[in-house]
C-alpha cells in the first residue's frame, strides 16, 4: 500500500508547530528566569536592606528561608495544577501573583512583615517551574528534550548574571525598595504576554501516549524508588547551588573584605559558565541516547570538589579564576535531573512530577542559606561556610549511584 503523502496544509501546520515550540521555550525560559531573579535578589540586596531595617546578619538568611517555605508548597500545588489546567494558565497566574507580591515587598517596614511577604512571594513563584517543564516536555520530542530542557534551565544562570551584575548598580541608583518595585512591574508585563501568546501543547508532539501506557501512568504512584532518589539528589544539589548564589557575595565581602561590586562580578562569571554548561550537557546526554545517570554523578562530584576548593581561596584574582568552575558545578547537573524526572515519571505527568520533585529540591534551598549563615556567624570562617555548602552535592552523588536508569519513551 502506498504511503500517504502529507497535504500542503498538514506540512504547513507541522512547520508552524516546529517554529512555535521555540516561542513556547522562550516564554517558559523567561518566566523561570524572572522568578529566579526575584528570589535571588535578596542575596544581592540583603546588606543594604538589612541596614535599612536594622537587622543582624544572621536574620538575612532567614528571609530566604521564608521565601522557600512558600516556594516548596507552591511547587506541589503548581505541578498538579499544570497537569490539570495546562501550562499556559498556571504560568501566567503564577507570574501575576509574583508581580503583586514582589512589588509589595518594596514597602517592607519590619522583619515580621518582610518574612510574611517573602513567604507570599514564594507561594506565588513556585508554579512557574513545573509549568515550564511541562510545556517544554510536551512541545519537544524525546531526542531533542535534553537540549531543550538544558536551554530552559539556563534561565537560572542568566538570573544569577542579572542579579549579581545588574542589581548592585540598580540598587545604588534606585535603592532596594524601588528595585523590588521594578521587578514586580516586569513580572506583570510577562504574565500578560504569557496569557495572550502561549499555547499548551503541539498536536504533533509525542506527549499523547498509547491508552495502555496512559492507564499505567494513572495507576502508578509517583513515589517510586527512583523518584525518591532523584528528589533527594536534587535536594543536595540545590543546597549547594542556592546556598552559593544567596551567600557568595556576602561571604566574600564579610570574609575577605571585597567590594560588593567586585564580589558580584565574580558570581556573575560563575553564572556565565553555568549558562554555557546547561544546554551543552543536555545535548551531550541526547547524543548518548538519553542516558544521563553517569553524567549526573560526575557533575555532583565535580561540584563538591570545586566548592571545597573555592572555600580555601582568599585573593580576588584566585576567585575570578575559580568562578567558572564553580559556575559549571553549580548548574550543570540540573537539566539532567529535570529531564530524568520528567521521563521516568511519564510525560503526561511531567508537571506533577516536576513540581513535587522541585518541592523536595527546594527544601535544600530553604535550609541552606539559614544554615550557612549560622555556620559563618558561629565560626567566622569562610572555609567552614563553603564546606557546609559542599555537603549537599556529595549527598546528591551518593543518591544518584543507586538510581536505576531506564531509557524509554
Amino acid at each position: 500500500m502506498q504511503a500517504a503523502i502529507p497535504t500542503p496544509t498538514g506540512c504547513s501546520e507541522q512547520a508552524e508547530a516546529a517554529r512555535f515550540r521555540w516561542v513556547i521555550l522562550f516564554f517558559a525560559w523567561a518566566g523561570l528566569m524572572l522568578s529566579t531573579v526575584c528570589r535571588l535578589a535578596w542575596g544581592t540586596l540583603a546588606l543594604p536592606a538589612g541596614q535599612s531595617l536594622g537587622l543582624p546578619i544572621a536574620a538575612l538568611g532567614v528571609f530566604v528561608t521564608a521565601f522557600y517555605a512558600g516556594y516548596v508548597l507552591s511547587n506541589v500545588v503548581g505541578g498538579v495544577s499544570t497537569d490539570r489546567i495546562g501550562g499556559r494558565t498556571t504560568l501566567s497566574v503564577s507570574l501575576f501573583g509574583l508581580a503583586v507580591a514582589t512589588f509589595c515587598f518594596g514597602y517592607t517596614p519590619s522583619l515580621a512583615v518582610g518574612l510574611v511577604l517573602q513567604c507570599i512571594m514564594g507561594l506565588t513563584a513556585g508554579a512557574d517551574y513545573a509549568a515550564g517543564v511541562k510545556l517544554v516536555s510536551t512541545w519537544f520530542t524525546r531526542h531533542e528534550r535534553g537540549r531543550a530542557v538544558g536551554l530552559l534551565m539556563s534561565a537560572s544562570s542568566i538570573a544569577v548574571i542579572v542579579t549579581n551584575a545588574v542589581l548592585p548598580g540598580v540598587v545604588t541608583q534606585l535603592g532596594w525598595r524601588n528595585t523590588y518595585h521594578g521587578l514586580g512591574i516586569c513580572a506583570l508585563i510577562l504574565a500578560i504576554l504569557t496569557a495572550v501568546i502561549v499555547r499548551n501543547h503541539s498536536i504533533h508532539s509525542d506527549v499523547h501516549l498509547s491508552g495502555r501506557t496512559s492507564e499505567k501512568l494513572r495507576l502508578r504512584t509517583l513515589l517510586t524508588r527512583n523518584f525518591v532518589l532523584l528528589a533527594l539528589a536534587g535536594c543536595g544539589g540545590f543546597w549547594g547551588t542556592l546556598g552559593f548564589a544567596s551567600w557568595a557575595i556576602s561571604l566574600m565581602v564579610k570574609g575577605h573584605h571585597l567590594v560588593p561590586v567586585q564580589a558580584g562580578f565574580i558570581v556573575a562569571i560563575a553564572g556565565v559558565a553555568g549558562l554555557v554548561s546547561k544546554p551543552s550537557i543536555g545535548w551531550l546526554s541526547d547524543q548518548l541516547g538519553g542516558r544521563r545517570k553517569a553524567l549526573t554523578v560526575a557533575s555532583f562530584l565535580f561540584f563538591f570538589v570545586v566548592l571545597l576548593a573555592f572555600g580555601q581561596l582568599s585573593d580576588i584574582d584566585a576567585f575570578r579564576l575559580a568562578a567558572p568552575f564553580v559556575g559549571i558545578g553549580a548548574f550543570v547537573y540540573s537539566p539532567l535531573l529535570v529531564t530524568l524526572v520528567a521521563e521516568q515519571s511519564g510525560i503526561n505527568r511531567a508537571g506533577s512530577a516536576a513540581g513535587i520533585a522541585n518541592a523536595v529540591w527546594q527544601s535544600g534551598s530553604a535550609m541552606s542559606p539559614a544554615v550557612v549563615g549560622l555556620v559563618f556567624q558561629a565560626s567566622h570562617s569562610f572555609q567552614m561556610a563553603f564546606a557546609a555548602l559542599a555537603v549537599g552535592p556529595l549527598l546528591g552523588a551518593i543518591c544518584m549511584l543507586f538510581v536505576k536508569e531506564h531509557v524509554s519513551q
